[in-house]
């Protein structure tokens, strides 16, 4: 009972709709990268490597042996870097986009949170903190003011 008690508190609270929201946005930028990476940018750096994919390049330590009948009696032995390299990419592409992303969310917020910059609406507790400062500095110096005459 007490734990469905927390829960309850726990989804109220927003913290489960935000963690719900994140992850369904995460899912969706996910397939946007994926597609970014696999459709625009790996074709061209695999025609760079002659129009082999990154994904079939791989290093043969036995070949596979076949029988007269067909049969493969020894399967093939091979290091695939290629697969390696294909994700190391993808790592590449998701990590600078999720920087660039985030950089210019970071911007976004600086930006609203100056409360000098009329261009953007400035949040209300942002605005209320600024405010607070401002009379603070005033009631300071006219303390000063008083204390010194």
């Amino acid at each position: 009972m007490k734990l469905l008690k927390e829960f309850k508190e726990f989804a109220v609270k927003g913290n489960m709709m935000d963690m719900a929201i994140g992850i369904i946005i995460g899912a969706s930028f996910n397939k946007v990268i994926d597609v970014l990476a696999k459709q625009v940018i790996l074709p061209p750096l695999s025609l760079l490597s002659d129009g082999a994919k990154f994904n079939e390049k791989k290093l043969v330590l036995r070949e596979e042996s076949i029988d007269a009948s067909g049969t493969v009696t020894a399967a093939e032995v091979a290091i695939a870097y290629g697969e390696l390299i294909e994700v190391f990419l993808d790592f590449l592409i998701i990590g600078f986009t999720v920087f660039v992303v985030v950089k210019a969310m970071n911007r976004l917020k600086t930006k609203a949170q100056d409360t000098k910059d009329n261009t953007v609406t400035t949040p209300k507790d942002i605005q209320l903190l600024s405010d607070l400062k401002d009379l603070m500095k005033e009631q300071n110096a006219y303390l000063k003011k008083n204390d010194s005459n």
